[in-house]
């Protein structure tokens, strides 16, 4: 196979894309698509069908270095461009996404398995930091400092932290790029991106978009292949000035060791293990709707995904009966299926993972009130499935689950529920339901996360500053925050004596 071309498309479904050129086999390095230097590549392969979506680029080492050195190389002419200019060509690439959602939607379904539609929004959503950044590329203001000293005038800027790396999951494989890359390329910073080998072709489209919106060469560089290599690399080379990831607290401590002796900045949206609080003032319809919401999406393969939902006793018969119903009538099947809720699992590992969860809640006495097991529909699917009565000692309700498992139990009193709910090393986002606004704002207080929901799911966007407490990461995305996160302070004293 020549590599030095783009890999021929194998999957039927591709033929629906109207942009073939979305389509990417190589790895984008300074304006170039670019091949193994020994022409090695990996599988890129549908999780519903198994069937091969394309072969890309496995770059190692000498090619990691290569991308380092064209984001260094290009750093100071895009810090030294006006914020206007950089801040016209987010916009650009955000409205190039937006002209492409089918196509874009299309690849991420294929290559991830969520629903179409989720695909859909996933690429809304990552458009959608592109335009804040634009806006917040232009707001980056030195500020004057009241001197404490004769004839002197003190002024304190942000400037460009540098180059930075980023590397992102297989869940998000747009929003988690964009979200990320959005904010130092704001800020002036050029960018080396490492997306996960499940589901690079996301963001090699991401890439080709970018170069249309005339991004310049080695201002985006897109690196696929093994993360071990890659990632060490990009941990170790001096010339990167941060590195931001999205991924299991576990690989984050990793990443943040390997960087340590290059003292980088780090950004991390580690793991979360989110409480679910629901109190018997409750509308239970509402109840229901909420934590549907808040376990299911990407079929819950999310961070945010409400993992220990607690219910006080006085509606949790009642809640358990509603929401098993709700869990058993979700259609199962391939992303592209026009009814599909609930797609395939990523791999086999996270199939045995939750499989694995499920049978221990169940020895320890939770009771199975819908699914379980492996579904009909594939080797990837897993029935979604709820367990009530979860005892406190049950894996499920110490690890993260990214899967389709819901674990509900009994809670009585506030306090109660406040010291469970806070009895994790995670501190992403924990959700309320209540009628209750004084009750909220104690939540609100007491809950040891980064992040509260009340009455609601959806609480993400540009505007926030995402992030958690605890293992759950460092730092913040998204908001001024994380645009700051790529800068650098700088102070000037200037004396004004005559």
């Amino acid at each position: 196979m020549n590599a030095q071309t783009p890999h021929p498309i194998q999957h039927d479904a591709l033929s629906r894309l109207h942009d073939r050129r979305l389509l990417r086999g190589l790895s984008y390095v300074s304006g170039r698509w670019s091949a193994a230097r020994d022409a090695a590549d990996f599988a890129v392969t549908d999780p519903d069908s198994g069937a091969l979506l394309a072969r890309v680029a496995a770059l190692g080492a000498a090619e990691t270095d290569a991308a380092i050195e064209a984001a260094a190389a290009a750093f100071g002419p895009w810090r030294d461009r006006l914020p206007a200019e950089r801040a016209a060509m987010l916009r650009n690439w955000g409205q190039l996404m937006r002209d492409a959602t089918e196509d874009l939607a299309l690849i991420m379904t294929l290559e991830q398995g969520k629903p179409l539609a989720e695909s859909r929004g996933e690429i809304a959503y990552a458009a959608s930091f592109l335009d804040w950044y634009a806006s917040e590329a232009e707001r980056v203001n030195a500020e004057s400092v009241t001197s404490h000293l004769p004839h002197a005038e003190m002024i304190v800027r942000r400037e460009a932290l540098g180059p930075v790396g980023i590397v992102t999951p297989w869940n998000f494989p747009s929003a988690m790029i964009t979200r990320k890359a959005a904010a130092a390329l704001a800020a002036g910073c050029s960018c080396v991106v490492h997306p996960s080998a499940e589901t690079p072709l996301s963001a090699l489209a991401l890439a080709e978009l970018a170069e249309r919106a005339g991004i310049p060469a080695g201002v985006f560089n897109v690196v696929t292949g093994d993360a071990a290599t890659i990632v060490a690399r990009m941990c170790a080379d001096t010339r990167l000035r941060a590195m931001s990831f999205t991924g299991s607290t576990e690989i984050g401590r990793l990443i943040a060791a390997q960087c340590a002796p290059t003292m980088k900045r780090l950004v991390m949206e580690l793991g979360g293990h989110a409480p679910l609080v629901i109190f018997d003032d409750a509308d239970l319809e509402r109840a229901v709707t909420i934590a549907m919401d808040a376990k299911f999406a990407t079929s819950g393969q999310d961070c945010l995904a409400a993992n220990r939902i607690y219910v006080q006793r006085g509606i949790y018969a009642g809640f358990v009966a509603a929401y098993a119903a709700r869990i058993a009538a979700l259609k199962v099947g391939p992303g592209l299926a026009s009814d599909t809720e609930i797609g395939p699992l990523m791999h086999a590992r996270a199939v045995a993972k939750v499989d694995a969860q499920v049978r221990d809640a169940l020895a320890k006495g939770a009771r199975l009130a819908a699914g379980g097991g492996v579904h009909p529909a594939g080797a990837l699917y897993y029935a979604p499935t709820l367990l009530a009565d979860v005892p406190d000692t049950a894996e499920i309700l110490r690890e993260e689950t990214f899967g389709p498992v819901a674990a509900v139990l009994p809670f009585d009193t506030e306090a109660e529920v406040i010291g469970r709910a806070n009895d994790t090393e995670y501190g992403l986002v924990a959700y309320v339901v209540t009628e209750n606004g004084a009750r909220a704002l104690r939540l609100s207080r007491a809950l040891d996360f980064g992040m509260i929901a009340v009455n609601r799911v959806k609480i993400t966007g540009g505007p926030i500053p995402f992030g958690g407490w605890k293992q759950s990461g460092l730092g913040r995305e998204g908001s001024r925050h994380g645009l700051e996160a790529f800068t650098e302070l700088k102070y000037l004293c200037i004396d004004t004596a005559a």
